[in-house]
């Protein structure tokens, strides 16, 4: 009899199931530069062995040499096959190497949609089955991990399979065709450039631009308020007009008039006491946004880090839509374990000396997972990792506190009987708002303590002039709300989304923009194919895969008509094809120009330095526009995403170039002073050298 493979999602999950499961050590060994794991338990021989996400991507069936559009023919290939994807090879062949001596299989991935996946694709083109067990863990701590092993059913899940196939197939069904029609309709029009959209990219992108059009449409409509400024038994107090905006500046005037040179008395005041719930438990949504709020982390930088903290078993599993927290996590264990953390110690005792523990809990639930929480298991963490863990931590402990108490006043003023309202709030006992420490974040309104009758000596009444503002912006914490509000996306794939809006260059800054391409793709979608972009057809096809989660619908009928609501919507773009394409050339050609233009040519003063892709060596490089009258050129790094960047070089001026690489942090360089830091010391070399100079003038 053979071995079992059990296999894990990635290495480091790998590494911590095997050391979780061994009784007699772990034997660690290497094929192909791959770690796997050799371990025994009850007598059984076990290899513990880690894929890296995904080993098989989805693929045109029969790839033509040019792009065509509709396609619906698609097959499961390794991912390694494509280009770009050939690092994944050693991690499929070392598994597909170990699995000739094995007799059983356990799946170990991650418990969600893609992690059943992923896990089934390598179970039925790798392993030969579609049989095997399914190991169902939040955490990779020890007892976590052995319960699930001792507890694995004895089937894969197949719900979640089912849903997660879906998914994947309707999203390459939207990727490919309206990419590929969006960048053929632009080469009908003479126009050379890969455009993309997707069935969530493109709603997503239209609820950006729409806020977009209401800031550009915004007309401001002046108002007036009138604030008083006056004292009350030497306290200072500071009180607005009952009405708050006068649209009518007369009104506001008048107002002045009949109040000047008087003083007035307080008329009333209203003190009432409010119990302020603690926050929900993390869901990744609100622990995104929180960590945006908190530390400006990006979406997709608060999952990254929240997954290595999971894969070191610090925290539960972090891609969970779920704000509930069941008692079988282990309350008391969990804080007892936090306690021996110096930084939680004390508040864990307050929380451990209560009669009983229950947390304060959302209505979000998730079929596969609880809340994020901390296990309790210490770990050496970076300065982000630290961050982010202690923000999961302290709201961990805050929702198990109790309700703070504050007390909201309202003093209202009569001046010439024109009253005047001054508010104030107090927190009364913190609760636990102590919890959660320098997160919770509460504005302190002190009134000095007043009674009726008292009288206000007035010193001072201003008339503001203002104007109504346009809607704010969606921040990154703001669009992810508003998506998971109209359904938009999974909580594992919404950071994403918004990743690739900005990598597409359709949006940009912090506090979001839609530039002039995203605008583009946006406007003529919308004019010519509007269902490619509806917030509806993509709510109800996610409503569908959930269904097929819960094993209420089919993926075959879900597909199909996918299929022929797609083939409809692109029979119609074909229809306006050249129309759609000549609408996005100009903003296409202008946003080209600004990935080219690297500014003015040193040399000849009259050409631009320009980013040069040559067709004839497939070299790329910088070169004058003022060419062959001007030949200055400079190489440029032949691998990676290069792009023009806004920043200029302090020396030169030249605008300096950006190459991102998979894996890898983006570096930046001057074609003619290099890198980023060789810029800085030669400007502080020049700083020393011009002091120096002048104090020997001196």
């Amino acid at each position: 009899m053979g071995y079992e493979i059990i296999l894990a999602e990635k290495p480091n999950a790998a590494k911590m199931i095997a050391h979780a499961l061994a009784e007699d050590g772990v034997s660690t060994e290497k094929k192909r530069g791959v770690a796997y794991y050799k371990i025994r338990r009850k007598g059984k021989d076990i290899l513990v062995v880690p894929a890296v996400g995904h080993l098989f991507v989805l693929q045109e069936n029969d790839k033509q040499a040019k792009w065509r559009y509709p396609i619906f023919s698609v097959k499961w290939v390794p991912s390694h096959t494509i280009k770009g994807n050939s690092w994944s090879k050693k991690y499929f062949d070392n598994i597909k190497q170990l699995s000739k001596g094995a007799s059983t299989f356990v799946s170990a991935t991650d418990f969600d949609v893609e992690g059943s996946t992923i896990a089934f694709n390598i179970f039925r083109f790798i392993f030969n089955t579609e049989k095997g067990k399914r190991m169902r863990f939040s955490t990779l701590t020890k007892g976590d991990i052995i319960e699930s092993y001792e507890k694995a059913t004895q089937q894969l899940d197949f719900p979640q399979i089912e849903a997660g196939l879906t998914r994947a197939q309707v999203d390459w069904y939207f990727g490919i065709n309206l990419s590929r029609a969006l960048t053929l309709s632009l080469e009908h029009v003479g126009g050379f450039w890969t455009l993309s959209t997707g069935r969530v990219q493109g709603p997503t992108l239209k609820i950006l631009n729409d806020r977009e059009k209401e800031i550009q449409a915004f007309k401001p409509v002046p108002f007036w308020q009138i604030e008083l400024e006056g004292d009350i038994k030497s306290n200072h107090i500071t009180a607005s007009h009952e009405k708050d905006k006068f649209w009518k500046k007369p009104e506001a005037d008048a107002v002045m008039k009949k109040c000047k040179g008087k003083h007035g008395k307080v008329e009333s005041v209203d003190k009432r006491k409010q119990n302020q719930y603690p926050p929900f438990p993390f869901d990744l949504t609100t622990l995104q946004r929180e960590s945006y709020s908190m530390f400006g982390y990006s979406p997709t930088q608060t999952l990254s880090i929240a997954q290595s903290l999971y894969e070191h078993a610090a925290i539960s599993y972090p891609r969970t839509s779920s704000q509930k927290l069941p008692p079988k996590i282990g309350y008391k264990k969990i804080m007892e374990n936090l306690s021996k953390q110096k930084s939680y110690s004390s508040l864990c005792q307050k929380l451990l000396s209560k009669k009983a523990l229950k947390p304060n809990e959302g209505k979000k639930t998730d079929s596969a997972h609880p809340a994020i929480y901390p296990t309790g298991h210490l770990i050496k963490m970076n300065n982000y990792q630290r961050k982010v863990y202690d923000l999961i931590v302290r709201r961990f402990l805050a929702v198990f506190a109790e309700p703070a108490i504050r007390e909201q006043t309202k003093v209202v003023i009569d001046v010439a009987g024109e009253k005047f309202n001054a508010h104030g709030i107090i927190t009364l006992k913190p609760n636990w708002i102590e919890f959660y420490g320098p997160y919770a974040r509460f504005k302190e309104q002190i009134l000095p303590e007043v009674k009726n009758g008292d009288s206000v000596k007035v010193k001072k009444l201003t008339i503001f002039d203002k104007e109504t503002e346009p809607p704010n912006r969606f921040s990154q914490a703001s669009v992810l709300k508003e998506m998971e509000k109209l359904g938009l996306g999974t909580k594992a794939t919404r950071a994403q989304i918004l990743q690739t809006l900005y990598d597409r260059s359709y949006i940009k800054e912090r506090s979001i923009e839609v530039t002039d391409i995203g605008k583009a793709v946006t406007d003529t979608l919308e004019k010519h194919c509007p269902d490619i972009i509806s917030v509806e057809l993509t709510k109800t096809l996610e409503e569908d895969m959930e269904k097929i989660e819960a094993g209420k619908e089919r993926r075959e009928k879900v597909l199909k008509t996918t299929e022929a609501n797609l083939k409809k919507v692109l029979d119609d773009f074909k229809q306006h094809e050249k129309q759609i394409g000549g609408e996005m050339y100009d903003a296409v050609k202008e946003y080209e120009k600004e990935l080219r233009d690297v500014g003015q040519c040193p040399n000849c003063k009259k050409g631009e330095l320009m980013i040069i892709h040559s067709h004839k060596t497939g070299k790329r490089f910088v070169g004058c526009s003022n060419y062959p009258k001007c030949r200055t050129g400079f190489p440029l790094p032949q691998h990676g995403y290069i792009m023009v960047i806004s920043k200029k070089c302090p020396i030169c001026g030249l605008n300096m170039i950006q190459v991102k690489s998979k894996g890898k942090r983006p570096w930046r360089f001057c074609l003619q002073h290099g890198f980023e830091n060789k810029i800085r010391e030669a400007m502080k070399k020049s700083k020393t050298t011009s002091s120096s100079k002048a104090k020997v003038k001196k």
